[in-house]
This record gives structure tokens, C-alpha cells and sequence, in this order.
């Protein structure tokens, strides 16, 4: 199987929001001795292998979408350029509804199949909606990495 497109959650999934998701979190966000704090200090990350694996899509011609259900869209799209990853999203849904909401606009969106897709999220609700679809749903603890998405390409 082919995938053409790529998805990804955000939070526990492209990063750790200092043990919380980014809409539990106190912005404006700070950059301070290269760490992304926000107002309280929390300490907001990428796992490591993010950039990595971005690029990596980008470079074998993969769309690559963001997915996320957040109740502060605005926040996550804050993170997604202080980290300097939004350059390589081709669309993003951000906004709190169901997964599967965020799947019929991202199909429309590429006009690719279902099982053309693949995606990585830390929730198994999102996995179990998902892969209902047709998507090749894959479950991340500790946040995404290259021998996670290596298999799908």
C-alpha cells in the first residue's frame, strides 16, 4: 500500500505541552535559553524526531496535514510557527470537533482516498473513529518518531 498523505495530532503526538495539551497551557509563549515556556513556565517541546521526520516527507513528495481537536486553535497554530513546522503542513484542521470531521476535509482537500492515508495520534478514541474510515490509524506513545513513520513510506 501507497500512502500519499500523511497526519499527524499535535499534542503528545509533534509535542509535550509540559505534560499537558496546548489548550491547558498559559501563553504568550517565550523563547528563553532556546526552551518554549509559556507564561507559568512550562517548558512546551517537540519530541526529537519531529523535524526529522517532516522533512524526511517532504523530501519523498508526501502531503502532510495536522489534525487536531483543541479548543484553542489559535494557540496551536502559535506553536506550530514558534516551533517553525508550519512551513511544512499542507492544510491543518484545528478546532475542537471529531476526528472524523477533520478526515472528510482533509480527503476533500487532496482528493485521496481514505486508505491512501495514514495517520498518528496518542488518543485510541481518535485511532478506533480514524480507522473506521479507511485510514491506516496508528497509535504514538511518547510522541512520533522516524522508525514509526519509516514503515509507511
Amino acid at each position: 500500500m501507497s500512502f500519499d498523505v500523511f497526519v499527524f495530532d499535535l499534542d503528545f503526538t509533534l509535542w509535550d505541552a509540559g505534560g499537558t495539551w496546548c489548550d491547558a497551557t498559559n501563553p504568550p509563549y517565550v523563547w528563553r535559553n532556546n526552551k518554549l515556556l509559556d507564561r507559568s513556565g512550562r517548558w512546551i517541546r517537540l519530541y526529537p524526531d519531529v523535524i526529522a521526520v517532516l522533512e524526511e516527507l517532504k523530501k519523498q513528495n508526501k502531503f502532510i496535514a495536522a489534525a487536531s481537536r483543541t479548543y484553542e486553535p489559535e494557540w496551536a497554530q502559535d506553536l506550530l510557527k514558534l516551533f517553525d513546522i508550519d512551513k511544512y503542513f499542507d492544510t491543518k484542521e484545528i478546532y475542537p470537533a471529531s476526528k472524523i470531521s477533520h478526515f472528510k476535509k482533509i480527503r476533500r482537500f487532496f482528493d485521496v482516498p481514505y486508505q491512501h492515508m495514514v495517520f498518528f495520534d496518542d488518543e485510541y478514541r481518535n485511532i478506533q473513529d480514524v480507522s473506521g474510515l479507511g485510514v491506516e490509524a496508528i497509535f504514538v506513545r511518547n510522541g512520533i518518531d522516524l522508525k514509526i513513520v519509516d514503515k509507511f513510506l
